[in-house]
């Protein structure tokens, strides 16, 4: 019990953590990294980024820059911190593996054999099968239960052990999926600025200011692409995650019906 409080508030600690972590990080970056004025014509960051660099370029994207940056690296971050995750919860078996190999204990009724192979493999999948599999020893010397209580005894385990696994494995999955809409808007926030300072570069009077107006279309441009990118990492990494849940909850309902299916078939 207490190694599952400590694992909540270590999750709950890293996630307020996460954003004003990749904010300080990305100010530093936009400033220090990319604003030094060695990227720039005449070691200025006022004047045009030099010929090819990158840095310089980004830099000219605007104070908008910061922003999308932070939410690619918190993006980034969830991204990693769900892999490692669900790939804890996969255990040391491929889920569909596993309820195979649950199933062949079950057919030769070897409980403890069960209970053993869900040691052995560890995971969400094992870790409520197992948990069944003490509920199916459990209504099994109750004397006052009808089968038929029992049976729903050993569904209603496994319902309440999916409910308590859900919760971990989503989060920070709506942080990504807040992160696909918000870094789109940022991002053309950004690209609507910098079209607002080109046309403002171009409506002086005679010649048009060339570096206000190559200004405006780096900031317009630099920010598509960083509402773009941020969009596109928090959408597929959301696809990819919520994919896995899915064959995650699958594999635990029907280890949860095969160990019910067993119970009515043996008693």
């Amino acid at each position: 019990m207490d190694q599952q409080k400590n694992a909540f508030s270590f999750r709950d600690n890293f996630a307020a953590w996460v954003i004003p972590v990749a904010f300080l990080v990305a100010v530093f970056l936009y400033f220090f990294v990319m604003g030094a004025s060695s990227n720039f014509q005449g070691n200025d960051s006022d004047n045009l980024p030099l010929q090819g660099n990158f840095l310089g370029l980004i830099y000219k994207g605007g104070y908008i820059v910061p922003l999308l940056m932070t939410l690619l690296l918190v993006a980034i971050t969830f991204s990693i911190e769900r892999y490692l995750t669900i790939k804890k919860a996969y255990g040391n078996l491929a889920p569909v593996k596993f309820v195979a190999r649950l199933k062949e204990f079950l057919a030769r009724e070897d409980i403890q054999g069960a209970r053993a192979e869900c040691d052995r493999v560890q995971g969400s999948v094992a870790m409520v099968a197992k948990s069944t599999l003490d509920k199916y020893e459990q209504v099994v010397k109750d004397t006052q239960m009808s089968k038929e209580q029992k049976v729903l005894d050993i569904q209603k385990n496994v319902e309440e052990a999916i409910s308590l696994e859900l919760p971990g494995l989503e989060e920070n999955l709506p942080a990504l999926a807040t992160i696909t809409s918000l870094a789109t808007l940022m991002g053309l926030l950004g690209t609507v600025l910098g079209m607002i300072r080109s046309f403002a570069a171009m409506a002086n009077a005679g010649a048009p200011d060339s570096v206000a107006l190559a200004n405006g279309i780096s900031e317009a441009l630099v920010n598509t692409a960083f509402g773009i990118a941020s969009a596109a990492i928090a959408m597929v990494s959301y696809s990819y995650f919520t994919t896995r849940i899915d064959k995650l909850t699958y594999a635990i309902d029907e280890a949860g019906y095969s160990i019910a299916q067993t119970f009515a078939a043996r008693y």
